[in-house]
């Protein structure tokens, strides 16, 4: 009866075993195919228990029926794993006291498996990978080279192997660790792997187009721009440059179309690209990287009224003033009548002064605008720019002539702006400076002996630059500020501008506005450390 149990019993093991230990020799035996048995699933199944002890455990007890490097990668992966339950648990007793132990096994089994396999192993890639993820949350100084042996390993896997998906995977992983140089390094490797099989150009253009409705901007890029250079092979510029538009236009950043669905190009060109799109994912570098190739290819009138609008735009909201400017003028130059006509010279204006410090060509392009008789919101700011530019030069009685114009024409409306308007003229009536903020602001920005200044290094952001009507939107700054040794710099910021309600303290780098009438609202900044002035710097939103 005894052996007849023992002999049940084994047999029992070795039926419930055998699934896990079935092909485990097939990594060895397959070049690029991924294969440890069904470690992966049995991995799982002791994960969820958080386990980690019994799975290495398990691991060490069958070293002669698993290959080498799949122990070594699970037991690496499984302590990676633990450290980062035991971080998210906050359970330090066992993290102090096993923790260095952890570790060391994660680099050992790690580099483990790098040496026990070659390039066309998936287990090497994952291993390199394990352990550039290691380095980089223990912020290693070997982190920057073990991503460059990663990009290697996975490009020399990517010509020997059959299997895209791991690679992608990789790039994945890298891009969801905001390593997004690497990410789209290997997601080219990924496009050109599947590039390089039978894969037309409409299926390649298809591809591009699922990962960007997936929200991977990284790949829907990597994937157009290798679409992009087949297709400039084979295509003629004028059947070119509408494929380019296309592309484009999922990229930029547009505004409401207050009920257009689109809007046609003007007779005669190819500006495709117009159509708008009140949400959705947008890069406006990628998109001006396009505009650019379209630029290359020398074809008369490629860009129409809305494509130049869309352009100055997005190079508006890159922070690219210089060449945004230059479009904007390029537009009301060759469509005078165009709808986008107050905001182009609005925003030239705003950008000459406040970017450019070119105040003569600031306040002509403000005067374009206040000799109208129709007030958009971008005419009566215009009113209250000018009298602010007078008001800082000190010629208060042609300041107080603009803001007085500005409170006659905005009625009943444009309240934000005639508050702003008020609050200069009450400081002209009691003879007061300028509020303080304000005046920092337009030192920093118009007076020629700051121009050495190096401007512009420290980031204003916003949640969305294109806002509905009482959208709340959050303003931030993130200040590039000089070394300081051990010690943090303390830092004050001066906000002015069109805040939206909004009343930050010197001590907020953040604030959070909303704007309940349209137009553009620039908010403007200066960051003030104990050594002075270090940094202004201006953005503009746009309400509708």
């Amino acid at each position: 009866m005894f052996k007849n149990l023992k002999l049940a019993v084994f047999i029992f093991s070795v039926i419930f075993w055998l699934p896990y230990f079935s092909g485990v020799c097939a990594e060895n035996a397959t070049p690029g195919v991924f294969s440890c048995g069904n470690l992966e699933e049995l991995k799982s199944d002791y994960f969820k228990d958080n386990r980690y002890n019994e799975f290495v455990d398990f691991l060490s007890s069958n070293k002669d029926k698993l290959s080498a490097g799949c122990i070594d990668y699970y037991k690496a992966f499984t302590r990676y794993s633990q450290l980062k339950y035991l971080e998210e648990k906050q359970l330090w007793d066992d993290y102090f006291a096993n923790g260095n132990t952890y570790r060391d096994q994660i680099l050992e089994n790690a580099k483990k498996v790098i040496s026990e396999t070659d390039t066309s192993s998936p287990l090497r890639l994952k291993g390199q990978l394990l352990l550039w993820q290691f380095y980089r949350d223990q912020q290693n100084t070997f982190g920057e080279q073990g991503l460059d042996e990663l990009t290697a390993d996975v490009g020399a896997y990517a010509k020997a192997a059959d299997d895209p998906a791991l690679i992608k995977d990789i790039a994945d992983k890298l891009l969801a660790s905001d390593e997004k140089p690497g990410a789209r390094v290997i997601y080219k490797l990924y496009v050109n792997k599947l590039a390089s099989g039978k894969i037309s150009d409409a299926e390649l253009k298809s591809v591009g187009a699922g990962f960007y409705k997936e929200g991977n901007l990284e790949l829907a890029e990597t994937v157009y721009d290798i679409y992009i250079e087949r297709i400039s092979k084979n295509l003629a510029p004028e059947k070119l440059v509408p494929e380019l538009f296309e592309i484009a236009g999922l990229f930029v950043l547009s505004r409401p179309d207050n009920g257009r669905s689109s809007i046609s190009p003007t007779p005669g060109t190819s500006g495709e690209g117009s159509i708008y799109k009140a949400t959705g994912l947008y890069d406006m570098a990628y998109a001006e990287k396009i505009y650019e190739k379209i630029d290359g290819l020398g074809q008369k009138n490629s860009f129409n009224e809305e494509s130049i609008y869309l352009r100055a735009l997005n190079l508006e909201k890159s922070r690219d003033y210089k060449k945004a400017g230059e479009f904007y003028s390029q537009l009301t130059q060759l469509y005078p009548a165009t709808r986008h006509f107050d905001e182009a010279v609005y925003k030239n204006a705003m950008i000459s002064a406040y970017a450019l410090a070119d105040i003569p060509k600031a306040r002509e392009n403000f005067e374009k605008l206040t000799v109208k008789t129709t007030f958009s919101p971008q005419v009566i700011s215009s009113f209250y720019q000018l009298g602010l530019l007078a008001q800082w030069e000190g010629d208060l009685t042609k300041a107080k002539g603009y803001y007085d114009a500005l409170l006659k024409n905005s009625g009943d409306s444009h309240n934000g702006i005639k508050t702003l308007a008020q609050d200069r003229l009450k400081e002209i009536e009691e003879n007061k400076q300028l509020s303080y903020n304000l005046k920092t602001f337009l030192d920093s920005t118009l007076k020629k002996e700051n121009t050495p200044i190096e401007m512009g290094s420290s980031e204003l952001k916003v949640s969305s630059f294109i806002l509905e009507k009482n959208q709340k939107v959050e303003v931030s700054v993130l200040a590039n500020l000089p070394e300081s040794g051990c010690n943090q710099v303390e830092v004050q910021y001066l906000w002015s501008g069109n805040l939206g309600g909004a009343a930050p303290i010197a001590t907020d780098a953040v604030f959070e506005g909303a704007y309940p009438e349209s137009g553009t609202k620039e908010i403007n900044t200066v960051i003030v450390s104990p050594a002075g002035i270090t940094d202004s710097s201006f953005i503009m939103v746009d309400v509708y």
